[in-house]
């Protein structure tokens, strides 16, 4: 061995690959400006944050907003929301994915699989805007096609106003997340599927096991990695439970209504910081939730780890 070959330095790699780093500069210079940038913003959660003032005028005030937001009478509210809120978009819009594509993966048509995947991915692309005044549409009391079909049927005796029954929110908003964004999270395990061995399946069929068996005896452990790691993912993405979906579908948080079931931590932030210039709050409370979503982010991953060997780091 040549002990004259020395290991590149970082900066050496740097210049060799130089043409990959500019490649990824402005991912990493938008990343500074609008995920690094505003963390200096954090400060105004321990100060009584005076918009002329700035940072280092304004008076600092400790954990007072903390206090206020956790003695707040809407703090256990908007906690239950976003917590069901997350895990019913998680219990039923994580696995939602999986069984559509272990679906497309069983149809033999290529033509026809392609169609369904456009259909399924196109609602991914359409503005929230768009998709409520679908969903309003479709449960509008006058001629909407839901109310006219369960009439037609004698499932109801009068029309619905459904966006106006805090019973139905929830049902209303998870299913139309799932819709919208079903097939684009099928294209990751899609891929994961096609990247299978085809001589597993073929020595499984030739011991006699049927496609069903095949899916739970090859597909879903071979893809079982990539589960696990969006599963991960969502653990810690449990605290988003949506701001611009709510925001739509309650008419711009104007549907008093449905808020004691809709009003989650993002659009109380945005009440309170934008609508109320109640600044420090909200920013109090935004942080509550960032270091909640990151807590159950380590911890989910430590659980993986352990129990499956599978984690983000």
């Amino acid at each position: 061995m040549n002990s004259s070959l020395k290991p590149l330095s970082v900066w050496q790699k740097f210049i060799k690959q130089w043409d990959y780093q500019l490649m990824i500069l402005p991912a990493i210079i938008f990343l500074f400006i609008f995920s690094y940038g505003p963390m200096w913003g954090v400060l105004m959660a321990f100060q009584d944050y005076n918009l002329f003032k700035g940072f280092s005028a304004s008076e600092w005030v400790g954990f007072k907003h903390f206090e206020m937001f956790f003695t707040s009478p809407e703090f256990w509210r908007i906690m239950r929301n976003t917590f069901v809120i997350s895990f019913l978009k998680l219990l039923i819009g994580f696995p939602a994915p999986i069984i559509l594509a272990l679906m497309l993966n069983e149809i033999g048509n290529v033509a026809f699989k392609r169609v369904v995947q456009t259909i399924t991915y196109i609602p991914h692309f359409i503005s929230w805007v768009v998709v409520s005044g679908l969903v309003f549409s479709m449960l509008a009391v006058d001629n909407g096609p839901v109310n006219d079909v369960l009439l037609k049927f004698n499932l109801i005796k009068e029309p619905i106003s459904w966006l106006s029954v805090p019973e139905y929110f929830w049902s209303i908003l998870v299913g139309t997340n799932v819709w919208k964004e079903i097939g684009f999270g099928s294209i990751v395990y899609l891929a994961a599927i096609i990247g299978i061995d085809p001589a597993l399946y073929e020595a499984s069929a030739i011991d006699g096991a049927s496609r069903v068996k095949q899916i739970f005896t090859i597909t879903l452990p071979s893809i079982a990695p990539v589960i696990m790691i969006f599963l991960i993912l969502g653990v810690g993405n449990t605290l988003n439970a949506g701001f611009e979906d709510i925001m739509m579908l309650t008419r711009n948080l104007n549907n008093g209504i449905v808020m004691p079931v809709a009003e989650v931590i993002d659009t109380y932030v945005y009440n309170m910081g934008i609508m109320n210039q109640r600044y420090s709050y909200a920013t109090a409370a935004g942080l509550f939730k960032s270091l909640l979503s990151v807590t159950l982010l380590v911890l989910a991953n430590s659980l993986a780890r352990r129990f499956n060997q599978e984690s983000l780091w």
